[in-house]
């Protein structure tokens, strides 16, 4: 009755009115698949960061009494690996831009590959730090290259969910760390440590035979002239072809390819290496770039500055002051450190496109001060109580996951996608992003290697000073 009605009202000219379901919001599209599959295997390198901070947690304890270091050592041993992955982040602008993305997480992999296995072997302090140099490379390079590729290849309904990838990976990664130091740490000394650290170099293998399999950015397709081949790509990774064109569209036009040029090979003309971005990003930034600019290095920054990669390098040792004596145990309590962590990240990558960015992001952050604050107030008692206060133990150790699941919610993922969200194309290229990833680096090597186990050496001069043990400073 109702298409009749309508179809005597075309005909007579008369409006057609329309029915309540016509108002009804457009149905989300499904997931595309292949995307998918594509930023989950680029997303997957991020393991490597993960895997190293997480075994070094552990594997710090053993190595201090193998090779007889001190504990300035260890924390440079430690820390340091933030400062190396400068030099393989900066590098892998240009590479990227030479040899493309897919066979730039190759060789991110081959290189960690290399380091993993240096370490492995090391027989001195120096030759450790030197494995951990080369491995500190190789990271860097997938750090960065990882979510630039994920942020080419997603299509807009569904790249909040993939670009929050590399963060799940991280965390990953972490616990399969603090998995192997705990499966390794009944080994005798000397060879414990060096397994823990030598058994990183598999997974490098198989993440770069899996990167193979991978298409490449058809940014860099583009930008090499290859329209045919970006379009083939963009195709596959696009909700429709609508989307499809327009993505296509847009790249072109940052790649100065006029917009009538529909040929699969064209001329495209040489560009420099990232100079223009970075002067539009630092030497004649507009007001609307400068906004994006703070915006987005102050989120990495506040993102470093809450002490995370302190409480994750560090939890061994915030575990013993807590009460916990067994080595065993400390392990076991770390591996339930990274299992929250990658719990609750999973759990954000649904709630991103659900609930928005900016009220995940805020009660993260008050979680997390809220958490810290209840961890120094723990260990304080702990630290200045002569018996054993379970209720002080219990306290400290529940606040210590409580924190880093707030973060894995909210901050964690968040920070990637937001910066992979709000650079417009033509800026968002490995060259621009690394002057937003350098500023979390260097704080992350300060805070990490240095505040970090300087407070948990000196309790009492730390409660003394009215900043309640590692939490409260770390926290604010």
């Amino acid at each position: 009755m109702a298409d009749r009605r309508a179809e005597e009202n075309a005909v007579s000219g008369q409006p057609t009115q329309k029915a309540i379901a016509d108002f009804d919001p457009a149905p989300k599209p499904k997931r595309n698949k292949y995307a998918f599959a594509c930023a989950m295997l680029a997303s997957m390198t991020s393991i490597l960061l993960g895997y190293d901070i997480g075994v070094m947690s552990g594997a710090a304890i053993f190595i201090k009494d193998d090779l007889k270091i001190s504990d300035g050592k260890v924390e440079v041993l430690m820390g340091i690996l933030n400062l190396y992955s400068l030099i393989g982040s900066a590098a892998a602008g240009r590479t990227s831009d030479w040899i493309g993305r897919r066979y730039t997480i190759v060789l991110a992999g081959a290189i960690f590959f290399a380091g993993a296995l240096l370490m492995g072997f090391a027989t001195n302090y120096s030759f450790l730090m030197f494995g951990r140099f080369v491995a500190g490379i190789g990271v860097g390079y997938a750090l960065m290259i990882a979510p630039v590729y994920t942020a080419e290849v997603s299509p807009a309904s569904s790249r909040g969910f993939l670009t929050s990838f590399p963060e799940v990976f991280i965390n990953v990664g972490i616990l399969l760390g603090y998995i192997s130091n705990w499966a390794f740490s009944k080994l005798a000394l000397n060879l414990g440590w060096r397994l823990m650290l030598g058994v990183g170099a598999i997974p490098s293998i198989f993440l770069a035979l899996g990167v193979l399999a991978m298409p490449e950015s058809p940014r860099w397709l583009v930008m090499q002239g290859r329209l045919g081949d970006a379009k083939i790509v963009l195709d596959r990774t696009s909700d429709s072809m609508e989307e499809s064109k327009l993505r296509l569209a847009d790249i072109k036009e940052a790649a100065g390819i006029p917009e009538h040029c529909n040929d699969d090979i064209v001329q495209v003309a040489k560009r420099s290496h990232g100079e223009d971005v970075w002067k539009e990003l630092i030497l004649h930034p507009t007001p609307a770039v400068r906004h994006i600019l703070i915006a987005a290095v102050g989120i990495h920054f506040f993102q470093q500055a809450s002490g995370i990669d302190a409480v994750v390098l560090y939890s061994p040792r915030i575990f013993k002051y807590a009460g916990i004596k067994s080595k065993n145990k400390v392990l076991l309590a770390t591996i339930a450190v990274g299992s929250v962590k990658t719990i609750f990240i999973l759990v954000a990558t649904f709630l991103l496109d659900r609930i928005g960015r900016r009220p995940l992001l805020l009660s993260s952050m008050a979680g997390m001060i809220a958490s810290f604050a209840c961890l120094g107030f723990g260990l304080t008692i702990v630290d200045h109580s002569d018996e054993k206060v379970m209720w002080a133990v219990v306290l400290s150790i529940t606040m210590v996951l409580v924190y880093v699941a707030f973060f894995s919610i909210g901050i964690g993922p968040i920070t990637w996608v937001y910066s992979s969200e709000i650079f417009r194309l033509k800026l968002f290229e490995p060259s621009g992003y690394f002057s937003v990833q350098d500023s979390r680096y260097v704080l992350d090597n300060i805070w990490a290697s240095t505040c970090g186990p300087l407070l948990i050496r000196s309790p009492r001069r730390v409660a003394k000073s009215g900043n309640t043990r590692v939490g409260v400073v770390q926290g604010f």
